[in-house]
């Protein structure tokens, strides 16, 4: 009976250095998705290319704010980022006090609720990519990366960005669903 004891006094130093691990790597991770949406809205949101037609005088002129989807991207990576940083000092509390768990599961809420956000942004955004890249023969739409390099690739480029925020923040969800059910 009393090495019973012993062992559940040996294991609450652990499940606290655990917990605490835990609160670290949330952490780093959202510190990491911050980056990563920021970076996502800020090039797609510089994203402009003009490509001189017949004389220099008639010009096509691409830019994000053309085309609404990606319009939709870059205000939902940046609310996204936003979010993100405002729930760095919530982390930064789960790092002191690990026992914490009502904040823990409003993280899960608004994290969930901003994965919604930043899928639906990047499947907008990655079917206008994709036509921009291939074009649709029925429709009668030719691709336009072709002449448009800088603006189809880094596009393309803010894409990746915004599709590891969405891993980012599924680890998110389960770091801190996994936090929660230690408790």
């Amino acid at each position: 009976m009393d090495s019973g004891e012993q062992g559940e006094t040996s294991k609450a130093p652990l499940n606290k250095g655990v917990s605490r691990g835990v609160s670290i790597l949330d952490l780093i991770l959202r510190v990491i998705a911050v980056i990563s949406t920021l970076a996502s809205a800020i090039a797609m949101g510089t994203t402009n290319e003009t490509l001189p037609l017949f004389t220099p005088f008639i010009q096509f002129k691409a830019r994000y704010s053309d085309l609404p989807a990606l319009t939709f991207f870059v205000v939902a990576n940046s609310i996204v980022s936003a979010y993100l940083i405002l729930s760095l000092p919530l982390s930064i509390a789960h790092i002191i006090r690990s026992g914490a768990k009502y904040s823990r599961l409003v993280l899960i809420i608004f994290d969930a609720a901003m994965l919604a956000l930043v899928t639906a942004a990047s499947s907008a955004a990655t079917a206008i990519v994709y036509l921009a890249h291939k074009g649709n023969v029925r429709a009668n739409w030719l691709a336009i990366c072709q002449q448009l390099d800088s603006f189809c690739e880094r596009t393309s480029g803010s894409l990746v960005g915004s599709f590891g925020a969405m891993v980012l923040l599924i680890l998110l969800i389960l770091l801190s669903a996994m936090a929660l059910a230690r408790r």
